[in-house]
């Protein structure tokens, strides 16, 4: 039997991260797990940025309310979910994401969470385990599932390296070059194509 595992942002939706930036026009918000490979790192970074802004968790979910799914996301998303189980294995943060889920038709999701004071203020977040993503592969795999994993970024890696097929989405030019023996695409058909030939055995 076979079971899917995806990351979210980058694959489904745009960057959350980048669209606050955009908005906000707070240049340090752009970078992402394709530029820090360290995901606490990225998090307490993060977490500085906002408290010197005094932005707000409200701040950010307003932004997210106008993330649509990328181009063609949607349509491949429902290819897989008549056709394989799904789940989606991101570092984004439950209250980030139910907006997101709405527009993708609620799949699956396996997230963390965050510190959120009573005036709204992030003061901190909770990792649902450490090296979450990898260890819902091997969860899995003890269950007898066979995982084919995708996504674009640093923090995909131990997951992708766990599964028994992997494949890059839409990666950044660093991550393909540092990690040549997953296979990299553009194309959600292409991406179609070598899970179908993956789990075909």
């Amino acid at each position: 039997m076979h079971i899917i595992c995806s990351d979210l942002e980058g694959v489904f939706v745009p960057e959350i991260w980048i669209n606050v930036a955009k908005k906000t026009g707070i240049e340090a918000l752009k970078l992402t797990t394709r530029d820090i490979s360290d995901y606490n790192v990225l998090m307490k970074k993060r977490l500085g940025i906002l408290a010197e802004h005094k932005l707000k968790l409200a701040d950010i979910q307003a932004v997210i309310r106008e993330i649509s799914p990328l181009d063609g996301a949607l349509e491949f998303l429902n290819w897989l979910r008549a056709t394989y189980q799904l789940i989606i294995v991101s570092d984004t943060f439950v209250e980030f994401a139910d907006p997101l889920m709405e527009k993708l038709g609620r799949p699956t999701l396996f997230c963390n969470s965050l510190v959120v004071a009573p005036d709204g203020t992030i003061s901190g977040y909770t990792l649902r385990q450490q090296d979450g993503k990898r260890k819902v592969v091997q969860a899995l795999k003890t269950l007898n599932y066979q995982v084919v994993a995708f996504g674009d970024s640093y923090n995909d890696i131990t997951m992708l390296k766990e599964a028994d097929a992997a494949f890059l989405f839409r990666p950044p030019a660093n991550v393909a070059a540092e990690f040549p023996e997953i296979k990299p695409t553009e194309d959600y058909n292409q991406l179609k194509d070598w899970i179908t030939e993956a789990t075909s055995g």
